[in-house]
């Protein structure tokens, strides 16, 4: 991999999720560190907005929505033929949808599900190849604290998110001899798209939080690997 500590200026990343919360602020801090970057999401008009704002002439405009593998495949196609081979693949993408399972709808539950489980699943098949066959790199999972400590009226969230822990690490094993790195960040109560956290008295966390950490995994030395890192408030939920 050639990596060196906090050294990312001449790494490609796929950030899916891109176009807010962790994923626009992960992306951004990517490029800030002079990492090439792939921005991947549905919403393409903010896309362009986010790559216009990175001011960055190795950032790419990929729309995909990651439930799609032809989609998602056309998008690292992309990402090679405009920056280069992927090395570094942030799958943030995801969705919070359903309730309570005596009450949810069903298609609701299942929305969650194919995006936050099947949609890891079809970015990494999309990139791991490529990877391997270029030297290596970093696959980086955003879950949730979640997938450890479930909660009422979550039980899809919760499926899903653990549903890409036990991807990841039986992932990790296959790459055990090779080199690439597996990590989950798996952020507690954090200000996104998908909850504001106005109902709670506590301090949630940033996007920006998110991805420092994400930054501090990808940029340790190529003999540090980093498998799992929760990423809690100070302020406990009950």
């Amino acid at each position: 991999m050639g990596l060196s500590e906090c050294d990312l200026s001449e790494r490609v990343a796929v950030v899916t999720g891109a176009s807010s919360g962790i994923g626009e602020a992960t992306a951004t801090a990517l490029a800030d560190q002079g990492c090439a970057v792939s921005l991947v999401a549905r919403r393409e008009e903010r896309l362009e907005r986010i790559a216009d704002e990175i001011e960055h002439d190795r950032t790419v405009v990929a729309p995909a929505d990651v439930t799609d593998p032809d989609e998602v495949a056309a998008a690292v196609e992309t990402t090679r033929d405009e920056l280069g081979a992927v090395d570094l693949l942030v799958n943030n993408a995801g969705v919070a949808r359903g309730g309570p399972v005596a009450e949810a709808d069903l298609s609701e539950l299942r929305r969650t599900v194919v995006v936050n489980l099947l949609g890891v699943m079809h970015t990494t098949h999309a990139v791991v190849p490529g990877m391997l066959e270029s030297g290596g790199g970093d696959i980086v999972t955003v879950p949730s604290m979640s997938a450890r400590y479930p909660q009422a009226g979550g039980s899809a969230y919760t499926a899903s998110k653990a549903g890409v822990n036990g991807f990841c690490d039986s992932l990790r094993k296959e790459m055990a001899d090779e080199p690439v790195r597996v990590t989950t960040v798996m952020p507690g109560p954090v200000v996104t798209e998908l909850n504001d956290w106005d109902h709670w008295d506590g301090r949630a966390l940033d996007p920006a939080d998110i991805a420092e950490t994400v930054l501090f995994a990808v940029s340790r030395p190529e003999h540090v690997e980093l498998p799992d890192i929760v990423v809690n408030s100070t302020d406990k939920l009950e």
